[in-house]
């Protein structure tokens, strides 16, 4: 079986200069470790530094755990990160409803913005299945 790459090795390394965030985490579908990183500034610095030389294995990782399609993963992290609370990204993923009700809602007060942080990535991978 032919390995895919649903991720980006660049859009990784992008994300972790941002990493005290737990940004780069979260893009390779690793939320419980990105709400660490978020609330401890990356491990106070050092699981940042670490995580510079683990980006290429959580590539991998991501790239044999979540299904490649016509939603392209670095476009929806993309737009989740920046137009996240007007439901851009969920637009981008044809899910229109909830797209609209994010851009009048504030992505639901901010509530549903962090579940799509935690969920995104399986999201895509649902999106990617259904769609031929």
């Amino acid at each position: 079986m032919a390995q895919t790459d649903s991720h980006s090795k660049l859009i990784g390394y992008a994300l972790w200069i941002f990493g005290f965030t737990g940004s780069h985490r979260f893009y390779y579908g690793k939320p419980i470790t990105g709400t660490i990183w978020f609330f401890t500034l990356g491990l106070l610095g050092i699981g940042w530094l670490i995580d510079l030389f683990l980006i290429p294995s959580m590539d991998r990782q991501a790239d044999l755990r979540f299904e490649p399609g016509n939603v392209d993963y670095s476009v929806a992290w993309i737009l989740l990160t920046f137009l996240g609370l007007f439901g851009v990204h969920r637009m981008y993923m044809g899910k229109w409803l909830t797209g609209i009700l994010y851009l009048l809602t504030g992505g639901l007060f901010l509530l549903g913005y962090l579940y799509d942080y935690w969920t995104l990535n399986d999201q895509i991978s649902d999106v990617n299945r259904s769609r031929p």
